[in-house]
């Protein structure tokens, strides 16, 4: 059962476990970021030298006396002169600090991205059955995005404010250790309200990732079927429905708004308590004379608190940033720890290249514990044979089709294809044995050429046209705009289910290596004339293969090698048409009610 999306906190030391998984992908890149992490150093110690310099100009050549005016001018200026230099180079290494960071966390992201995708490709069928596509695409895509910002910024900001504010802890203790043990009283307050407004930071954000999920899983099934939303008129429980999710990221985001919102105001305060503080104690010790605090001392000591609070703003927000990654990652693993339910065999054993014979031995399976869709199914397809299997909706013809490909394990029995079972074949080898024609193909967006050459990209284009002349398919291709080099919308929206089916079939006759032919109803929701020319199209790529079709066309039917009967799982005749029709039995009411259905159509 997958877990994917419904993800509670990660503990601490769940939480370690992420970063090393997250430290691997960093891993090739570790002298980038020992780079990155040599000038955050270099460039916190310039960003952090500048009010050493306001101490000296104030009290060297301001504040002091004895000294010529020229002098202290011309001190000035060098000290202004060194000012600009310093920030100047620290602004640079910063510059390049941020450039290279961001060129190393695109390429950790893509490294991931790849890696999340490729899993994706390799999971059974039976993932994508229980895990809603919305939730996957957040997986791929939010997911991964906050991972980057995190990589990007979060972990080398992180130690640059961290080193900044250790920079500036030791620059305070040097120039005066009184106002430091002044300004560390106010310290213990800032701890607590940071640790309080973060824990429940931590805990709106895992909520408004729960609630990105199901926001984005509900917009993705809205938009794949608008047609029948449109069509049953569920437009207003639809955007009911929506409006719940909506409220609930709404309320989620506003929560964790709410928290950060509570800790900058705490922050702001302690930094103006801080600046009080040091102010009226520095301002004492001035007028005094009390700890060698000079007043080019209290003037830089009030600079640095001022930097001493900015890091802990960031900080904040890299937390937040790190509980977003933390949480994305953990979903991201539990997708990579997923385990195919299918594997290859260590020595796998070669198909002969000819119509292979198909054997269904005693099987049994269920898509859930406890509900079986196929029982005890058995039966074989001799080399060449067509075959029509037929049953009401949900008797398991498509279950048995996908069976065969081996997108399922089994739950009981075996199937052999050419003599070998099929978890003898790798998988890739037995797919490849297959062409397919659904009632709705699935094409892709790309170009007609592309989608005819899909396995195998550097087909000759004298090849794919000649399949597509073979499945009748080429008069109407060299209709479209560009011919064979018109770029297909999503999914081939704009053509007719009649020209996909048309241009799956010249994919199978482009397909040489296809030995079997998998015809899943693909005549059911076509007109009179394009059924003519995919039965035509048929019976050219039906030489020299062993066929399987799903038929709901007394056409489709009549004209099978044998019909396979089935009725709630279970296979209960086969035959020749007319040896069925004889029987007086389950066929027989099938085949009078597709006559009348097509009687009245």
């Amino acid at each position: 059962m997958s877990t994917v999306g419904n993800i509670q906190a990660p503990s601490g030391a769940e939480s370690r476990r992420l970063m090393r998984w997250l430290l691997g992908y960093s891993w090739p890149y570790r002298w980038t970021m020992l780079g990155i992490l040599l000038l955050t150093v270099i460039a916190g110690l310039g960003m952090n030298y500048p009010p050493v310099l306001v101490r000296n100009a104030v009290d060297r050549w301001i504040a002091a006396g004895g000294l010529a005016m020229e002098a202290r001018m011309a001190g000035l200026m060098r000290t202004a002169g060194l000012y600009f230099a310093v920030s100047a180079f620290s602004l640079l290494l910063r510059y390049l600090q941020t450039l290279i960071t961001a060129w190393m966390g695109q390429r950790i992201v893509r490294d991931i991205r790849r890696d999340v995708f490729s899993k994706a490709l390799e999971l059974p069928l039976g993932y994508y059955d229980r895990t809603p596509v919305g939730r996957l695409m957040t997986r791929v895509t939010s997911d991964v995005d906050s991972v980057q910002s995190f990589v990007s910024d979060g972990v080398v900001g992180a130690v640059a404010d961290v080193f900044q504010m250790f920079g500036v802890f030791v620059f305070m203790l040097v120039i005066s250790p009184v106002l430091l043990a002044a300004l560390f009283s106010i310290l213990p307050f800032l701890v607590v309200a940071f640790l309080f407004s973060n824990t429940r930071v931590r805990a709106a954000n895992r909520e408004i990732r729960r609630a990105q999920s199901a926001l984005n899983a509900e917009v993705q099934e809205a938009i794949t079927g608008m047609s029948t939303i449109q069509l049953f008129g569920r437009e207003r429980a639809i955007r009911k429905r929506f409006a719940r999710r909506n409220r609930r990221m709404r309320d989620a985001c506003f929560l964790e708004v709410r928290w950060f919102s509570f800790y900058f105001p705490v922050l702001e305060l302690a930094q103006a308590i801080s600046t009080v503080l040091v102010l009226g104690v520095g301002g004492a010790c001035v007028l005094h004379g009390w700890g060698g605090v000079t007043l080019g001392v209290l003037i830089a000591f009030l600079t640095y608190v001022r930097d001493f609070f900015r890091p802990l703003d960031g900080l904040s927000n890299r937390a937040g940033m790190m509980q977003q990654a933390l949480a994305a990652c953990e979903r991201i693993h539990l997708l990579m720890q997923e385990t195919p339910e299918l594997a290859d065999p260590p020595q796998a054993v070669e198909l002969a290249p000819a119509a292979q014979e198909i054997v269904f031995d005693r099987v049994n399976f269920s898509y859930v514990e406890g509900t079986p869709v196929l029982r005890e199914v058995s039966f074989r397809v001799a080399p060449g044979e067509v075959v029509a299997v037929v049953g009401a909706t949900g008797s398991g013809k498509t279950t048995l089709v996908n069976l065969l490909m081996r997108f399922y394990e089994l739950d009981d029995g075996s199937i052999r294809l050419g003599g070998h079972d099929l978890r003898e074949l790798r998988q890739r080898e037995l797919r490849r044995q297959f062409g397919t024609v659904r009632q709705e193909p699935f094409l892709f967006s790309a170009s007609v050429g592309e989608n005819i050459a899909m396995m195998d990209p550097a087909m000759p284009r004298e090849r794919i046209e000649e399949a597509a002349r073979q499945a009748n398919a080429d008069m109407f291709i060299r209709q479209l705009p560009q011919g064979y080099d018109t770029r297909l919308r999503e999914r081939g929206a704009g053509l007719s289910t009649g020209q996909k089916q048309l241009l799956a079939l010249a994919r199978i006759m482009a397909q040489i290596d296809a030995r079997v032919l998998i015809l899943d109803e693909a005549t059911a929701n076509v007109d009179s004339e394009t059924e003519g020319w995919i039965q035509d199209a048929l019976r050219k790529v039906m030489v020299g293969r062993t066929g399987m079709m799903i038929a709901h066309r007394l056409s489709t039917i009549r004209h099978a090698d044998r019909i396979l009967v089935f009725q709630q799982g279970r296979l209960v005749a086969q035959g020749r048409h007319e040896e069925l029709l004889q029987q007086d039995g389950y066929y027989l009411r099938l085949y009078e009610y597709l006559a009348m259905d097509e009687g009245a159509r």
